[in-house]
């Protein structure tokens, strides 16, 4: 018997970094059902954890009723609620002879060999987590510059040596990590090589969508780090064939993923499987130094299900200003003089509303290539279309480097109806038709 689909879920439990069709759920909802998640930060804590299989911790997957394979969900993000008093991060390097050609995944004792081998941490500092067997430092990565962050009333404020040494003798109280989570918090490093460095809050979500029909690292989930596992080394391979089709790009690190957005995510596996996390406190485009201030969060969602919306990948509605000046929605008055225009030379205008196209692959030329790609398919639009359309009615932002990207457009409203996307999108941005 199935289990109970329920109107409210809290998800407390975590992954050991695999998210796929394999893993075990934390329950179901209803179509319509609200979802309220508490994750551990997402990426450098796991990142120096080597019991962890994956790049990140993020929560066990939500079954949605209804929601069948060809479909899509339909995430709204209600609200981020951070949790963690500091956080820390910086630009990485791999250890030598710490992993087995990702050291995201195929994590191993440097001197045993152990595979994903048990730790116990002695001390604070980049040393400090070792290899319960051997007792050798067993990280697979280090911290070649780094900052820590206080995190106060919407503001996040890089500290000084000393007081990060403080924060790092207390890193579990103040990562505040959740009781399921396996990871050693990365305020141990005691990082401080940026001091009295002042930045805003901006909390978004690096993870949300749905899982892969393939068992993968959480943290490959896109088409980016998903091309590390073509034919990999080590047991988490997957082939060329299901990096094309298994994926769902749930890792977005896209900073508009935030409160009072709408993720369209692609349905792989019966019941979606709709999972978050790696909520990060702040993050600039592009996330340049390949990681941001992770942070625990409480994030609510709530879902739907729109059926027979077959996606390549996600889309996703942000909030109103988060779009780039051309693609943002139009008001009453702008859309009426347009009218007035239009009528005056004989010409019908056409009711659009903005989406954006997601597209990943390794490098951010391939990800725009494959955002319009999917957009033209989505759309049934020549492929030049697409082109003219996103370069007089939206944008490419870079969501994440090497290859996330956001394609915005304002698209037709006759097509979005075809595609029962008419009233999510006139309704998310209040459109006057």
């Amino acid at each position: 018997m199935a289990e109970k689909a329920e109107e409210i879920l809290h998800i407390y439990t975590l992954t050991d970094g695999i998210i796929g069709p394999d893993v075990e759920k934390a329950g179901r909802v209803v179509d319509g059902g609200k979802m309220v998640f508490t994750t551990s930060p997402g990426c450098w804590g796991p990142m120096i954890t080597p019991s962890i299989r994956g790049g990140h911790e993020v929560a066990k997957p939500v079954e949605v009723e209804n929601a069948e394979v060809g479909d899509a969900i339909a995430i709204y993000v209600e609200k981020i609620n951070v949790l963690s008093k500091a956080s820390s991060s910086g630009v990485d390097a791999p250890v030598d002879d710490a992993y087995d050609g990702d050291p995201y995944v195929a994590k191993k004792c440097p001197k045993c060999g152990k595979e994903w081998p048990e730790y116990r941490v002695e001390g604070i500092g980049q040393g400090a987590v070792r290899c319960a067997e051997c007792g050798s430092p067993a990280s697979p990565f280090r911290m070649v510059h780094g900052y820590t962050l206080i995190l106060r009333d919407n503001l996040a404020i890089s500290v000084d040596e000393s007081t990060a040494r403080s924060i790092a003798e207390k890193a579990w109280e103040y990562s505040a990590l959740p009781e399921s989570s396996k990871q050693v918090p990365v305020l141990i490093f005691g990082k401080s090589d940026i001091t009295g460095m002042v930045t805003r809050m901006r909390p978004h979500l690096g993870q949300l969508g749905t899982i892969p029909s393939v068992n993968i690292p959480d943290s490959h989930n896109a088409g980016d780090f998903g091309s590390f596992l073509v034919n990999a080394p080590h047991r988490y391979a997957i082939t060329e064939e299901q990096y094309e089709t298994a994926l769902t790009d749930g890792h977005l690190d896209v900073d508009s993923v935030r409160e009072g957005c709408i993720v369209i995510a692609p349905v792989r596996v019966r019941g979606g499987g709709v999972y978050a996390g790696d909520v990060h406190a702040l993050q600039g485009d592009g996330e340049v130094a390949g990681h941001t201030a992770d942070v625990s969060a409480e994030t609510t969602l709530w879902v739907s299900v729109l059926k027979d919306l077959k996606l390549d990948g996600p889309l996703l509605l942000p909030p109103a200003e988060d779009l780039p000046p051309l693609a943002r929605p139009w008001g009453r008055g702008e859309w009426s003089a347009a009218e007035d225009v239009a009528r005056k030379m004989g010409i019908e205008i056409e009711p659009v509303a903005p989406i954006q196209i997601i597209g990943s692959a390794p490098t951010v030329n391939d990800a725009a290539l494959r955002g319009f790609e999917r957009a033209a398919k989505l759309f049934e639009m020549r492929f030049e279309e697409v082109l003219n359309r996103v370069t007089v009615t939206g944008a490419v932002e870079i969501g994440r480097l090497p290859g996330m990207v956001q394609i915005s457009m304002q698209v037709p409203l006759r097509i979005l109806e075809r595609l029962g996307l008419d009233s999510i999108t006139v309704e998310h941005y209040n459109l006057p038709y």
